[in-house]
Formats: C-alpha cells, structure tokens, sequence
C-alpha cells in the first residue's frame, strides 16, 4: 500500500510503501489523531516514520505501482 503524508511547512510529500492494508493504515490515522500524539507507520525495508498528528496537511492511502519501469507520459 502506497501512503502519501503532507506535512505542514514541508516543501515535499513523504512517500510510504508498506504490507499493511488500506484499513489499517487508516486505524493507525484515526487512533493517532484521536490521541493527539504521533502517527507512526513501518515501511516495507522495515524502517518507522513518525510525524507529530498536529503537522500532518493530508493522508492519501492508495495502492502502490509495482514493477513501473521507464518513462510515463
């Protein structure tokens, strides 16, 4: 699953590609912005990225383009 996060004041994006599934990446957003504390998510070479829930600009969960090789017009 491909995750992109917006970050407030950040010029670019964080990308993301985890094993979870949509739903729950989307549990992990939902409980970190009810406590009010950090979103972390794992990736797929296992490392974490946190991002404190009062930076976060957007969420987008979609899934991931796998074997995308060359140029996309």
């Amino acid at each position: 699953m491909e995750v992109k996060i917006g970050v407030q004041n950040a010029a670019r994006e964080l990308h993301i590609d985890t094993d979870e599934s949509g739903e729950a990446v989307e549990k992990q957003i939902a409980d970190a912005l009810a406590s009010g504390g950090v979103l972390t998510l794992t990736d797929n070479k296992g490392r974490k990225v946190v991002v404190p829930v009062e930076k976060l600009a957007y969420v987008e969960i979609g899934h991931g383009t796998l074997g995308q090789v060359g140029f996309r017009s």
